[in-house]
């Protein structure tokens, strides 16, 4: 959608992170490796100890509540508000940010209901802003190169696809915050650890049809699913499942997809979909040569993929490109774990799209 923001030109592009926890640290050193054209200017967090130690990390300004933020915008020149909060929280914040006149990036996922999702895209249209929807694992190379393969027609036609998230969340990790593990704010195993693998199935195979899937909460002490499973059909034919759990002994094992078609098949593991595995085609290609490069070592599960997320996030406000990932882009994976929960809960198929 066109925004009525004028472009950023001739300075840095800036930007307010609201909320300071675990992967807020991502999007600050993904600003800090773009200073030469952003800027953070303001941190915001309830928890005076996580808003010290991002002042004091950055030399941000600090702020308790994203109102009080808002009202400095003008004097701070604040271009894009980032919301690294609880999921919960997304929708209210980015429709504040919004009518406050400020582009939205927001953490997946991008809101836990699909009523919300679909009021936090009406909002920045009505606004005439930008709403990002960060999806930082469509940047990682092994990835970029899969899509690029799949858009090229080396596959033929899929036949079969399957997703694995086999990681681990002790009860400790659900314990620290209190909006962990909980419908409200968080979203299970599938909402939240699994969101950005749910992503993959549309983005890389394209419309889904149909899902059915079971969700259980086996071993942790939270509102939501430590595991679940699904089983999917898509429009052009292909079938695959989804198998997800929080429960790996004794710490994370895999997060992979494998694609089967009738002129390849490709599987991308590793923990986090960070190593080519299998890559084998009926006929060569010049992006064969790539696979050992794409291929990369990670210790953790988000990967290295936000700054170049924020990469076009900036030229999008420069006037340079346009977004990769927007708001109606992140509705597509938002819906395909709805439909997911509506499965789980009524014990039916459930048909795309959903009503809007």
């Amino acid at each position: 959608m066109p925004t009525s923001r004028s472009p950023v030109q001739g300075r840095q592009v800036r930007f307010a992170l609201i909320g300071c926890g675990r992967i807020a640290q991502n999007h600050i050193e993904a600003i800090k490796q773009h200073a030469e054209r952003a800027a953070l200017v303001a941190v915001c967090d309830t928890d005076p100890a996580a808003l010290q130690a991002a002042q004091a990390k950055t030399g941000a300004r600090g702020f308790t509540t994203l109102t009080d933020l808002l009202a400095a915008k003008a004097e701070l020149g604040i271009d894009c508000v980032v919301l690294t909060t609880p999921s919960g929280l997304h929708p209210r914040q980015t429709i504040e940010s919004a009518a406050a006149g400020l582009d939205v990036m927001t953490e997946k996922p991008m809101a836990t209901r699909w009523q919300d999702g679909l009021a936090m895209v009406k909002a920045c249209d009505d606004a005439g802003v930008h709403l990002f929807v960060v999806k930082q694992n469509r940047r990682n190379p092994t990835l970029q190169l899969l899509k690029r393969a799949v858009s090229e027609g080396r596959f033929g036609r899929l036949y079969n696809i399957a997703v694995n998230v086999f990681w681990t969340r002790p009860q400790s990790y659900y314990d620290s915050a209190e909006w962990r593990g909980t419908w409200e704010f968080d979203g299970g195993a599938f909402m939240n650890q699994a969101s950005h693998y749910i992503d993959l199935l549309d983005w890389i195979c394209g419309p889904v049809e149909s899902v059915m899937a079971y969700t259980g909460t086996l071993a942790r002490n939270i509102e939501v699913e430590d595991s679940g499973v699904a089983a999917l059909k898509w429009r052009n034919g292909a079938m695959g499942t989804v198998n997800v759990s929080m429960l790996t002994y004794p710490k994370n094992l895999e997060g992979s997809i494998t694609l089967l078609g009738e002129k390849g098949s490709v599987r991308i593991g590793g923990v986090a979909v960070n190593e080519i595995q299998h890559w084998q085609f009926d006929t060569p290609h010049e992006m064969d040569a790539q696979i050992a490069d794409a291929s990369y070592e990670t210790t953790s599960v988000y990967g290295f993929g936000h700054p170049r997320y924020y990469d076009n996030v900036i030229r999008t406000l420069r006037g340079e490109a346009h977004p990769e990932t927007d708001g109606r882009e992140g509705l597509k994976s938002l819906e395909l774990l709805i439909a997911m929960y509506m499965s789980a809960r009524d014990g039916k198929r459930i048909n795309l799209p959903l009503h809007y």
